[in-house]
């Protein structure tokens, strides 16, 4: 075992009481939702950070369940040390709904029948696999995300996060997706669910307790999406025009190809591990998937709060760098502050799942940078409204300082005096600090990024903030001198 792995971890599982109403107008009861949590949430629930895994994905991401033979899908970053850190976040990972890993999809038994739903299903979409998630975020007291990150269709539940609950989340980066699903991402997904429908063994998604799987179907419809995870150059460099396990060609309709007996091999791996009819409906889900308001992905990115980086792989022909820069134009558009990072690869679409060197680099540069409460000066000099100018005239020689702020007696911000509004008493002849000092105060939270705080001093040409909490109560000051120097 990797000794930066998480070690042991287990599922757990959720069962939501309230009815789940869909996009499609259908009510779904009794859903349960399994997820795995890595990492500790600290006392004031802010240090949480959700991972939305891709189609066919599950709440497994990082650590080892017993018995297993591999980690989670997604432990090359997190755990100890890594861009994910689970000695700093609260990382979960939740199964999505219509899935077959724990959490209530077409092979769940339906309430009503005592039967498994098979197609009787609802069809759903990306935005109530989102609002699945919502539940169980709420249900761990959370009110607030430290940050949504995804890949792929993982990537579009981070995108419908930022859309459906703009106030939720702190960041967001949505990697190697897309913001609509184009013609082509669609139609090879229909390809695949035609593989499908095509098994008799699929008998109209009655299959369950027959003893006969639409293996067939199933994995033709991976070996087929399997294709657009790779690149030519990754299907080049692995395999060429290499034989398998042959010395010269068969001439007939055998495994001649070392590319063949790979996909062949992931397919019928696939059907071990996968449902057929979550297939079917997770793949719907992501054709349904578009962002666009009028017909403008910039009117239906009007609302977003978050910061977000953005990550596209250069060799990725499923979701391309340009779908991307489509999402990054929008958010621009709409003065969202986003940071845009391409992925050097030859892996294609599954360099999300990798590149373990980049996407340590680019997620941890993203989540780590600095806030005020990292830099802001804490133990600081207060002075109340009804001192006079003497009063602040000696608190500032003897505590060395220019900027004090004017507090309440339960220390909420009222105005500051600066050593230039001492001048100006001189000046007045005004010897209350009240006639003197500044009651309209530019200020900052704690949580926000040295990057927000430095724009802001120079838009207003500001050499010091007080820092407050949500009352208003005075919590330290941040200067230029101490941004400066951490730039410099």
């Amino acid at each position: 075992m990797n000794k930066e792995s998480i070690g042991i971890v287990e599922t757990q599982y959720l069962n939501i009481e309230d009815a789940i109403e869909l996009d499609s107008g259908k009510i779904l009861e009794d859903v349960t939702v399994a997820y795995e949590t890595y990492g500790d949430l600290n006392k004031e629930k802010s240090n949480a950070i959700l991972i939305c895994h891709a189609l066919t994905g599950d709440a497994h991401a990082a650590g080892w369940h017993k018995g297993d033979k591999k980690p989670g899908w997604w432990e090359i970053v997190i755990g100890p040390g890594k861009a994910l850190d689970t000695e700093k976040y609260f990382i979960i990972c939740s199964n999505v709904l219509g899935g077959c890993k724990g959490t209530t999809g077409p092979s769940s038994i339906n309430p009503k029948t005592g039967k498994e739903y098979g197609l009787e299903f609802p069809v759903i979409t990306i935005a109530d696999m989102v609002k699945v998630q919502k539940k169980l975020i709420d249900s761990l007291g959370i009110d607030q995300l430290t940050a949504v990150i995804g890949g792929s269709m993982g990537g579009m539940q981070v995108l419908e996060w930022m859309v459906s609950y703009p106030e939720m989340m702190k960041k967001a980066i949505p990697i190697a997706t897309t913001a609509m699903s184009s013609p082509q991402q669609i139609a090879f997904n229909d390809v695949g669910r035609q593989a499908i429908f095509s098994d008799p063994d699929w008998n109209s998604g009655n299959y369950y307790g027959t003893g006969k799987l639409p293996k067939n179907g199933l994995s033709l419809a991976r070996m087929i999406a399997h294709i657009t995870y790779l690149s030519d150059e990754s299907m080049d460099i692995k395999f060429g025009r290499g034989l398998q396990d042959k010395d010269e060609i068969s001439y007939d309709f055998s495994i001649d190809f070392q590319i063949e007996s790979y996909l062949k091999h992931q397919g019928e791996s696939f059907v071990k591990r996968f449902d057929a009819n979550s297939y079917l409906f997770i793949t719907k889900a992501v054709d349904l998937f578009d962002l666009r308001v009028n017909n403008s992905l910039i009117d239906g990115f009007k609302d977003i709060k978050a910061k977000i980086e953005v990550i596209s792989v250069d060799s990725d022909w499923l979701y391309p760098t340009e779908q991307s820069m489509e999402i990054v134009n929008s958010l621009n558009a709409n003065e969202v502050e986003v940071s845009f990072s391409e992925i050097k690869s030859n892996y294609g679409h599954d360099a999300f799942l990798l590149e373990k060197g980049q996407l340590n680099h680019i997620i941890s540069k993203f989540l780590s940078e600095n806030l005020v409460e990292d830099l802001m000066m804490e133990k600081i000099a207060t002075i109340r409204e009804n001192a006079d100018v003497k009063d602040a005239a000696k608190l500032m020689l003897d505590k060395h300082v220019t900027h004090i702020p004017v507090v309440t007696d339960d220390y909420k911000l009222i105005g500051i005096v600066t050593s230039w509004d001492l001048s100006k008493s001189i000046a007045t002849n005004s010897n209350q600090l009240k006639d003197i000092m500044t009651k309209t105060v530019k200020y900052c939270h704690a949580d926000n990024t040295i990057e927000e705080i430095a724009r802001m001093m120079r838009k207003f040409d500001i050499s010091c903030l007080p820092v407050v909490d949500e009352d208003m109560k005075v919590l330290g000051l941040i200067t230029t001198d101490q941004i400066s120097n951490l730039l410099s």
